[in-house]
């Protein structure tokens, strides 16, 4: 073996030795597995305060319509006896930063992001839901099979994505896109009290199932056609955007 060739061998041998030592395998994600122990859910409305995120006539303002489906999905989840935790729970703007840091300092939990969605494309439609970390995915596509079951539902898939919320996240966490407001029917649907209560309802018995089991999950009954769509904290739903 001449010189040349042997360095080579040791350059690729010192990089092998190299990545097995301080590489991560695909199922090595840098995240606590809890999904099958938490007992907490870190619920997330996104966008708030001077963030409308999406505005659009059909659907309105995306902060109002998350801060909704947010809540019922927080009440839903307190009555199957997990701990919950809002990132806001009134019309206001947070950092994704301190979303971050919020949902970190909750030990044993899961974090779940309510978004709709937007296109320039007004027949765009359907349900997506996304995670980063290998833990977080049979969460993400639970909550998406349970999104199906939605009558006239599209399914859009479930992806990976490099959100701060999702990449940061030091506990299986998902980000759920309930929609689009840009979406004739879908954004029509996002204003509707008894729609919401749907979204949040199929969102809560993904969850409840997933740290529990098939079947756990019972719907409770409840007041659906009464939405906080303009109460404290709520913008009302003549808001322009910012």
């Amino acid at each position: 073996m001449s010189r040349l060739s042997f360095r080579l061998l040791l350059l690729v041998l010192s990089g092998f030795l190299g990545a097995c030592a301080t590489g991560r395998g695909p199922s090595e994600t840098g995240t606590k597995d809890t999904s099958k122990s938490f007992s907490t859910v870190v619920v997330d409305a996104g966008h708030g305060g001077k963030d409308n995120g999406a505005y659009r006539k059909f659907g309105g303002a995306e902060k109002i319509a998350t801060l909704d489906v947010a809540t019922r999905l927080a009440r839903k989840l307190r009555e199957s006896d997990l701990k919950i935790v809002m990132t806001r729970s009134t019309d206001i703007f947070i950092p994704l930063e301190q979303r971050v840091a919020i949902e970190n300092a909750q030990k044993n939990s899961i974090f779940v992001s309510i978004h709709f969605n937007d296109s320039r494309r007004r027949g765009i439609h359907g349900f997506e839901t996304y995670y980063h970390s290998a833990n977080s995915i049979d969460l993400a596509r639970r909550i998406q099979s349970k999104l199906m079951t939605i009558p006239h539902s599209a399914n859009r898939g479930v992806h990976s994505a490099n959100f701060r919320v999702l990449r940061l996240a030091k506990y299986p966490a998902v980000l759920v896109e309930c929609g689009f407001l840009s979406n004739r029917l879908e954004g029509g649907e996002a204003r509707d009290a008894e729609y919401r209560e749907t979204l949040a309802d199929r969102i809560a018995e993904a969850v409840v199932e997933h740290r529990y089991g098939a079947g756990v999950y019972h719907a409770a009954k409840s007041a659906a056609a009464q939405p906080p769509s303009e109460g404290p904290g709520l913008a009302p739903s003549s808001l322009k955007r910012d």
